[in-house]
């Protein structure tokens, strides 16, 4: 036995992260979630299943380390929305991998999920293998169905980056020690690893509770959902490569065309059973804010009361224990002051950003065109402003410091991490409709209809037929789903992440040059200086502006006064043409109010946005934000970049998606040379071709 025992150590070595994390009893999503509790050892998980309640804490733990910090501040860019803003290119993973730069040495991989994944795999497999045992009960069963979910949404997880993936659906335990493909599991087809779990959903689904206390577990309706979510990866477009030849792969569906149309069938059935729940619903306007600003204000100020009809499922993140990394990195960037200096190191891409209908209440939420920086030295004294930038450094929005409660610290937000809403169920229904019917259908524009009126655009035209019904599909998920890290995804099961990434890249030449569609793009900008609050919970949402297009309104602009404290009549009279500029174009200025120009097309940096600042007192107007440097220090405009593009949209290795290789990097290769990574420590997990 003790031979056995020793292996069997070997095997959880190699195979997984098989730390046994139990949750207590008690929830508590006012101040502290239920997984930031203290966890039980492995060893003590004999007499767990002796005691529903001690069961239900194991299961509660399953939900720890669920999503690690890889899927959003590595994989959450690269969508061809979000994009990573380091402060340099060579060797860094996070902007080689938005770029589709991969290669199978560290850093340019993401190592940490494949692990992640397998220990909660292992911890579900222990519970699905114990819980039968214990006295039959609707809670009981309810536990096996949540365990099971849990399951599937690791599968769903290692597939959508990794592929073919190794199965295992026992405990480590009860696995045979003698067997090789204990020690070393091979890849086992998605097919039939997505099958098993949405077999096992489907089974168990009926025992999941409408309700489990909280939206940071799983119910009915949320299960319901991730079924729905499942069935459409299992269906759709993938990365497939012959598993024995190792040929290279090509994106396609899974090659059974009869068991494609059942698995929207699924899906379609379980996003129709949540809406006609009757339970969920999308937030709406409220206190002066739109729908979709009250959501994420309110989730971000963990209100969650005001926001559980629509996010189905988060995971819960607050405490020493358990608060994530989650939207550290995704926000306007700060420096000093109450909220510190964080640094913002994603970015949205511009053509982004003006692909809102103007009527979008979305914009301003999901993107900010500020960033927070102080007026003068930075002292305590000093006064911090929301400081408009230029369009190479739009920023995320969803998850803005200022919105947050306090943090504990410097690398938590204390914020949840979103997996599920009510939106996406309505545009998984949508688009389930359109493919099973040939086109779209009352129903399913409906849906759609839900989350534009939602957004303030239920004035656009819904296209009739399938393929523009889907198209109009891709691009209402793009404005709705920024940085919940499931487009880059998204796009790839619906076989579109090779065109969406070519017409960015064609759209960011455009923006660069001022042609096609952005031809009539103003280049200047006059902004209202606005001072930040400086407190947690701050509502403000964004700064007033005026996109200038009168050629004599921008021949004011542009002369801005150079001397700083020697003449400051000059800038007296400046601030006067402005405030004039304003009211020509409807908005008034009390006697305090100032305006500043912004040149957008040049870099933050530039001499006459950094002068323009200083007419609103920025004593250091060539300030240095708290973003990544490669990109907010560049210009946008080919013009402003001496008659080429900028190095970050084409040229000198660092092009938009200059990594992006079609039929190979849509899926990321195992990692050969991380010590403890599967690549090594199991030699028949084969790579991906063309690594």
């Amino acid at each position: 036995m003790k031979n056995i025992f020793n292996k069997h150590n070997l095997i959880k070595k190699l195979i997984i992260v098989p730390t046994i994390l139990i949750a207590g009893l008690s929830i508590n999503s006012c101040n502290h979630d239920f997984l930031d509790q203290p966890a039980f050892n492995s060893s003590d998980t004999e007499s767990v299943f002796t005691n529903i309640e001690l069961a239900d804490a194991f299961v509660q733990g399953l939900y720890r380390g669920l999503v690690p910090t890889e899927m959003f501040y590595q994989l959450g860019a690269g969508d061809t929305v979000t994009h990573s803003a380091e402060d340099g290119s060579t060797n860094n993973s996070k902007y080689n991998i938005c770029n589709y730069q991969y290669d199978a040495k560290t850093p340019n991989t993401v190592t940490g999920i494949y692990a992640a994944m397998y220990a909660v795999i292992e911890r579900t497999n222990i519970a699905i293998d114990r819980l039968p045992e214990m006295p039959a009960s609707a809670k009981r069963d309810a536990l096996i169905a949540e365990a099971k979910a849990i399951r599937a949404f690791c599968y769903y997880n290692l597939i959508r980056v990794y592929g073919d993936v190794p199965a295992i659906w026992i405990p480590l335990e009860e696995a045979d020690p003698n067997d090789p493909s204990t020690l070393y599991p091979k890849r086992s087809s998605r097919d039939v690893i997505y099958d098993k779990v949405i077999a096992d959903i489907q089974e168990s689904i009926n025992n999941m509770p409408a309700s489990n206390g909280t939206p940071e577990r799983l119910n009915k309706q949320s299960t319901n959902a991730l079924l729905a979510k499942i069935a459409l990866y299992a269906a759709g477009y993938s990365l497939r490569w012959d598993l024995n030849t190792g040929a290279a792969g090509t994106m396609s569906r899974r090659p059974d065309n009869a068991r494609v149309q059942q698995l929207y069938q699924i899906a379609d059935a379980a996003a129709a059973s949540v809406i006609n729940g009757g339970t969920n619903s999308l937030v709406q306007a409220s206190g002066g804010k739109s729908g979709f600003e009250a959501l994420w204000f309110n989730f971000d100020r963990r209100n969650f009361a005001a926001v559980n009809q629509e996010m189905l499922w988060h995971i819960a993140s607050y405490g020493p224990n358990t608060n994530s990394a989650f939207g550290v990195y995704a926000h306007p960037g700060s420096r000093g002051g109450t909220y510190g200096s964080r640094k913002a190191l994603q970015f949205i891409l511009p053509t982004y950003y003006l692909s809102f209908n103007a009527a979008d209440k979305r914009r301003d939420v999901a993107t900010t065109s500020y960033s927070i920086y102080f007026l003068n030295g930075g002292a305590a004294t000093d006064t911090w402003v929301d400081v408009g930038t230029t369009y190479s450094c739009i920023m995320p929005g969803k998850f803005r410091i200022s919105w947050c409660v306090e943090p504990q610290a410097a690398d938590s937000r204390n914020l949840n991490i979103p997996i599920i809403r009510y939106a996406d169920v309505l545009l998984m229904y949508a688009e389930t409709q359109n493919y099973l019917n040939n086109g779209p259908t009352a129903a399913g524009t409906a849906a759609l209809m839900q989350v534009r009126n939602r957004a303030g655009i239920g004035a656009l035209p819904v296209p009739t037929g399938q393929q523009a019904f889907e198209s109009a599909i891709v691009q209402e998920r793009k404005w709705e789903f920024s940085d919940e890290f499931m487009l880059r995804t998204d796009l790839i099961r619906m076989n579109r992440i090779a065109s969406e990434i070519d017409a960015t890249k064609q759209a960011m030449k455009n923006l660069s040059n001022r042609t096609g569609q952005f031809a009539s793009t103003p280049i200047y900008r006059l902004y209202k200086f606005h001072k930040n609050a400086q407190i947690y919970g701050d509502p403000f949402l964004a700064i007033t502006y005026i996109d200038l297009t009168n050629p004599a309104q921008i021949a004011a602009v542009q002369a801005v006064p150079t001397t700083p404290g020697t003449n400051q009549a000059n800038y007296i009279a400046y601030q006067t043409t402005l405030k004039s500029i304003a009211l020509a174009n409807g908005q008034t200025s009390t006697v305090d109010d100032k305006w500043y120009p912004a040149n957008m097309f040049q870099a933050y940096t530039s001499t006459f946005n950094g002068n323009a600042r200083k007419a609103v007192g920025f004593t250091g107007g060539f300030n240095t934000l708290q973003v990544g440097a490669i990109i907010y220090t560049k210009p946008t405009g080919s013009f402003e970049n001496g008659g080429v593009y900028p190095n970050w949209i084409e040229g000198g290795g660092d092009g938009l998606f200059y990594g992006f290789v079609p039929n190979k990097t849509e899926l990321l290769p195992f990692a050969s040379a991380a010590a403890g990574h599967p690549m090594v420590d199991n030699p028949n997990l084969t790579q991906l071709p063309g690594y």
